[in-house]
């Protein structure tokens, strides 16, 4: 009890009064991306929504059990687009922080992120260094107080947004894992050249980085040097279970990454009068089935990669059914057209679900190897 009302309907209220302060903040941003997530996130820091599990100090909140999961079920559906630019920040870099960062550290980075004063990018994979992580060769020297960062990543989501990202560098002479350091490098700096990498869909929302004597802080290290692999598997582990908690997404918008809920499959299979072949209906049942199984499976505590495997095999398959129901027509549409932009983003989208946060055969390899105990495959 809190002031003779009960925690749990205080929380609501709060909940319920940050949501109808959103529209108007929102309209006040402008139509900038930037603008408006800055100014949403600042609405959520007031209202006291953000950091739920986080300590005070950090700029968090312990006070309301459950605040999380109860935040999520009120929420469903109503947050801004612009949520999305946050996943990097919320679900890795401040999970990796706390769990292996100095208190200086923390201190300094969390409360950003929460608040969206910085926007974060996960800096791995590179030309010859995708799902063979272990061997990239982008490396900071010590210079003095500083390390010095030469190199290129690609595949990188976001990095046109981001003040910050989470890099993994070579700063040892040890081969493979042995010798790797996570870095925390500020993106908005000379020697930081980011470039957008155009998908099928249009859309640009991967990059290639180039670093070229990039600067950062000698204490920006996360972890032990030459120890970094340790908090990379880790970030990792927390990218693949935030993706596979991602359920279906109810907003009907040609964006995200998400899989397209049941209801709207269905209904393009009912206008288009396909709702009645016995084969289309059987596929249509297991597109239902998913759906229900993939927000099971994110209520329970299983293994990352079953969940970040199943959310893609989901939205693949949802995208490929909604292909087959249009038929030829699928990924052809006119400008505004917002039912016709809508399917084919995510027809278009669909293939690349299945290469973020680690392919599906790498979430095989990982479920077999770690979830079930099987021998290694050969190298």
């Amino acid at each position: 009890m809190r002031g003779g009302v009960h925690v749990g309907d205080q929380f609501e209220k709060d909940v319920e009064a940050f949501f109808a302060a959103l529209p108007a903040v929102l309209d006040a941003a402008g139509p900038n991306h930037r603008t408006r997530l800055s100014a949403y996130r600042q609405l959520m820091v007031a209202h006291r929504m953000v950091g739920f599990g986080i300590p005070e100090e950090y700029g968090g909140r312990t006070d309301v059990p459950h605040a999380n999961r109860r935040f999520q079920e009120l929420a469903h559906g109503r947050l801004p687009k612009e949520e999305s630019s946050l996943g990097i920040g919320l679900n890795m870099a401040v999970p990796i922080i706390l769990q292996f960062g100095t208190e200086e550290q923390k201190k300094r980075f969390i409360p950003a992120a929460l608040s969206a004063a910085e926007v974060w990018c996960q800096l791995y994979s590179e030309p010859e260094a995708g799902s063979d992580l272990a061997s990239l060769r982008t490396t900071a020297v010590l210079d003095g107080d500083e390390w010095v960062v030469n190199g290129q990543k690609v595949w990188t989501s976001g990095a046109h947004l981001s003040e910050m990202g989470v890099l993994l560098a070579r700063t040892g002479d040890e081969p493979r894992n042995r010798g790797i350091s996570m870095l925390l490098v500020p993106m908005k700096q000379p020697g930081v050249e980011v470039r957008p990498l155009r998908q099928m869909t249009g859309e640009a929302e991967f990059n290639e980085v180039f670093f070229t004597n990039a600067r950062v802080p000698r204490d920006w290290v996360i972890g032990e040097v030459n120890d970094g692999w340790r908090a990379a598997t880790g970030l990792l582990a927390h990218e693949r279970s935030s993706l596979g908690k991602v359920g279906a997404d109810e907003k009907r918008e040609a964006s995200g990454s998400a899989a397209v809920p049941f209801h709207y499959l269905f209904d393009l299979a009912m206008d288009t009068n396909r709702n009645t072949d016995p084969l289309l209906r059987q596929d249509l049942a297991r597109a239902y089935t998913g759906e229900k199984v993939m927000g099971w499976l994110g209520q329970r505590s299983v293994h990352p990669s079953v969940g970040k495997l199943w959310r893609t095999k989901q939205a693949r398959f949802v995208a490929s059914l909604a292909a087959q129901i249009s038929m030829s027509g699928a990924a052809a549409h006119v400008s505004g057209d917002k039912d016709s932009e809508f399917w084919m983003y995510h027809i278009l989208n669909s293939p690349r679900m299945s290469l973020g946060g680690g392919t599906d055969e790498i979430q095989k390899n990982t479920i077999g190897e770690r979830a079930l105990g099987l021998p290694r495959e050969p190298s």
